[in-house]
């Protein structure tokens, strides 16, 4: 088999969601698999959508995928990606050779002309499709169009009998009818930008890509674009359409279902490699019992005989377990890479830490990493170990600190701290043990008071753990505080 090349071609008017994302790893991993290239193209010629801002989310959103390009007219490592918008003499270059061989031709038909057709058309029953008027125009008839400041279109002249099969490496041979199903279609608009269906030929062409995978939506696309391949007498690519992603509800996936886009799973924490893993899982599966899969292993197994036909349901709680799952397969190390900058936005941590900020924040991930389904939790579960002046819930407050014993069993644990060498369990469980005895309560009437007192909550990690991580200063402290709050409220 030649060398495989496959590519990405997004448009860049806003986030890059789900579903382009699940169609750059498929490609990328088709790519990686055969030992290929994943080529990178902005499809960037409507000029009243298209955005550097949306081109950069996508660059980004990949970059946080880990799925690299490897060609683009950069320098150096520092590839692409290409830009339709900087190929526009290309696309005229071959729509002029399309002219000369007959196979397009302009069309003056102004946009109020063609809707009433259409209207005509729908009211007598037919399919809807451009009636090839303008195909046969004079010299006088186009001069006389041009005359009342009319500016053509390009159409391209598509094969008016027969069918035109796709061999979809996906959903199989597909036959569409040339006669009712590809029209006359716009090959080149009347503001001088190529429309889709036709720049997508020429640079897959001149990219040499030899598979085009991409969402089914785009397979009604196919039968056009094969006959522009075949008209400039381009080589066909193989194309793979995959299946769609729905929501819960089975409707399109949409913002209604919640977050669809890249940007807003790297905000909300998911990791990369769960990310990787859970979208290779939305219309691709090795087998009945594999769930998760590092990205090498991804790379070895997939296929294309292995996607399926059908649509892929995008589950969200699936996907944040998978993420806890990877989060507690982290190292410390590689978990406080990605923890740092939500500490960092928050306030928690300065620009740059020093050994004993770094020291202590991995103290505490030690203990919130089981605790973890998405790494922006990272900011709630840890406030009060880094905020000494974080709020108490006062309807925990309510429940737990209202309680007869609330303040003895403060200035017990106070004394018990003030007094301890050490803050672990070693040395505070039998003290603890004594004020049980005093008290006449169990371990959790004497541990809730406490752990409120300190974080502000009743969750945290183990008690011992949160009193070594504080240490005694801010625990005698802290305690001093929640007193003070109970008193002014006129709890105790």
């Amino acid at each position: 088999m030649s060398t495989v090349r496959v590519r990405f071609a997004p448009s860049p008017t806003g986030d890059l969601h789900v579903g382009g994302a699940r169609t750059a790893l498929f490609n990328w991993l088709y790519a990686r698999h055969h030992g290929g290239s994943f080529v990178l193209r902005i499809e960037d010629t409507d000029a009243a959508r298209s955005t550097e801002a949306a081109t950069q989310v996508i660059i980004d959103s990949l970059n946080y995928l880990g799925l690299d390009w490897d060609e683009g007219p950069g320098k150096g490592g520092d590839y692409g990606p290409y830009y339709q918008s900087q190929r526009l003499d290309l696309y005229r270059e071959y729509a002029n050779k399309l002219m000369e061989k007959g196979r397009a031709y302009e069309c003056y038909c102004s946009p109020e002309e063609l809707d009433e057709r259409r209207q005509e058309q729908i009211k007598l029953g037919q399919g809807t499709r451009y009636d090839g008027r303008c195909l046969h125009l004079t010299d006088e008839d186009k001069e006389k169009y041009r005359a009342e400041g009319r500016i053509p279109v390009l159409r391209f002249k598509a094969l008016d009998e027969g069918e035109t099969l796709v061999e979809d490496l996906v959903r199989g041979n597909v036959k569409f009818d040339n006669v009712t199903q590809v029209d006359d279609f716009v090959i080149f608009k009347s503001d001088g930008m190529p429309t889709y269906n036709f720049a997508v030929v020429v640079d897959d062409a001149l990219m040499k890509i030899t598979h085009v995978i991409r969402g089914e939506d785009h397979l009604s696309n196919t039968p056009k674009q094969i006959q522009i391949y075949q008209a400039l007498g381009f080589a066909v690519p193989k194309f793979a359409h995959i299946p769609m992603i729905l929501g819960p509800d089975k409707s399109l996936l949409s913002k209604r279902h919640g977050a669809t886009s890249v940007t807003q799973f790297y905000d909300e924490g998911y990791l990369a490699e769960a990310m990787v893993n859970y979208l290779s899982l939305l219309g691709w599966g090795y087998d009945d019992s594999q769930t998760i899969f590092s990205t090498s292993e991804l790379i070895e197994k997939f296929s294309l005989e292995r996607v399926s036909k059908n649509p892929a349901v995008f589950d969200l709680q699936k996907l944040e377990w998978m993420n806890g799952v990877y989060i507690r397969e982290q190292s410390l190390e590689e978990l406080y890479a990605v923890a740092l900058p939500f500490w960092q936005k928050a306030g928690f941590l300065p620009e740059e830490p020093n050994t004993e900020e770094r020291d202590y924040a991995l103290r505490i991930l030690k203990e919130l990493q089981s605790r973890l389904k998405l790494m922006a939790e990272v900011v709630e579960l840890a406030e009060y170990f880094f905020k000494d002046d974080y709020e108490y819930k006062s309807e925990i407050v309510e429940k737990i600190m209202t309680k007869p014993h609330t303040e003895a069993v403060l200035d017990f644990v106070y004394d018990a701290v003030q007094a301890a060498s050490k803050l672990d369990e070693e040395t505070l469980k039998p003290q603890f043990k004594v004020g049980l005895e005093t008290f006449g309560i169990k371990m959790g009437d004497l541990i809730q008071p406490i752990r409120v007192a300190l974080t502000g909550t009743n969750v945290s990690p183990g008690i011992y753990d949160v009193l070594e991580l504080l240490g005694k200063e801010r625990v005698l402290e802290r305690i001093t505080r929640t007193k003070t709050m109970l008193k002014e409220r006129e709890l105790i």
